[in-house]
């Protein structure tokens, strides 16, 4: 039994593949990424098997001491891209000759800014249930996957879990009382549904929410009336809206009004200027089946650069209000 055990935990870590650490843009910051395969996460609620992937941005200097630890969830986009007829495609797994499109990584300059204040982010991958899932099942996936890699951090701080071989410099390093999430598009309403009052007891033991921001989120219930499902009394958050989002408009501040005599440390800010796509740049011009969805008779347009600074800079002033 022990043999069958040791020879299990070797299996497992062999099919881990994690990524070299790259140079980060930013001065002491590091970047590694992981992958447990694309079919690696099946949960009894969810009718596919959904990918384990992500991208870290972390300090290199980790100190002696712990960090707290920020999840990124990107929303519905193209899942794979041919590199050859420059096309982006809708399936999970990639077909032959395709790649995967990575939404996950689009919010790189994010993750470095967090990372040069001393948080550790993992921004995760969902292309699976972008290929496949829609209506409330495709939101609520998106939240058992936040805390399915919930879990795999809080497994790895103790330096266990399939993450442990690979990244075990993170070992006593993370701080799961003092999570943050951020979810972009039909990622906002994920998180926002990750943290209501409903649903905390889905949480991995040991975890708490501590923050929360819907990126130009997605607004709206199956049922009309009934907003239980995303309704956040207990835990801050902090709803980013862009005023030229030619896809979602302002839907998102009705979180707010939701919760309002209810919540305190609940709010928004609109960026002005600011359009939906150039929050991601996966999803920007440039980039296979990128665009720009701002209105063409939107005023004060912000470029990509301009946009990324001024959400970067609300974000990251949340966040350290709220975790530290």
């Amino acid at each position: 039994m022990t043999f069958l055990r040791a020879a299990l935990a070797a299996l497992i870590l062999a099919l881990v593949t994690v990524a070299a650490p790259q140079a980060a843009a930013g001065q002491g910051v590091g970047v590694v990424q992981y992958n447990l395969g694309d079919q690696a996460f099946r949960h009894p609620e969810v009718s596919v098997p959904m990918e384990l992937a992500a991208v870290v941005h972390y300090p290199r200097d980790l100190g002696g001491r712990t960090h707290p630890l920020i999840v990124q969830s990107h929303g519905s986009w193209w899942t794979c891209v041919d590199p050859i007829a420059r096309t982006p495609h809708g399936q999970w797994p990639c077909a032959r000759r395709q790649r995967p499109l990575p939404s996950f990584r689009g919010y790189d300059y994010l993750g470095e800014k967090l990372a040069e204040q001393g948080f550790i982010v993992v921004s995760i991958s969902a292309n699976a249930i972008n290929a496949h899932l829609l209506g409330d099942e495709g939101y609520y996936s998106r939240a058992y996957l936040v805390n399915k890699h919930l879990e795999l951090w809080r497994d790895l701080a103790r330096g266990e879990g399939p993450l442990a071989g690979a990244l075990g410099r993170f070992r006593g390093r993370v701080d799961l009382t003092r999570v943050g999430t951020m979810g972009h598009s039909r990622g906002g309403k994920a998180v926002m549904w990750q943290a209501s009052d409903k649903h905390t007891a889905k949480w991995p033991a040991g975890v708490r929410i501590r923050a929360v921001v819907p990126l130009a989120p997605v607004y709206f219930n199956s049922d009309e009336d009934d907003n239980s499902d995303v309704l956040v009394t207990r835990v801050p958050f902090k709803v980013v809206i862009a005023a030229c989002d030619g896809d979602v408009g302002d839907v998102g501040l009705q979180y707010v009004k939701d919760v309002a005599g209810r919540n305190p440390d609940a709010s928004s800010v609109t960026i002005t200027g600011a359009n939906h796509n150039f929050f991601n740049t996966e999803w920007s011009p440039g980039k296979i089946g990128g665009e720009d969805d701002a209105p063409a008779d939107c005023a004060g347009k912000l470029t990509p650069a301009q946009q990324r600074g001024d959400a970067a800079r609300e974000i990251v002033s949340f966040f350290a209000s709220r975790l530290r």
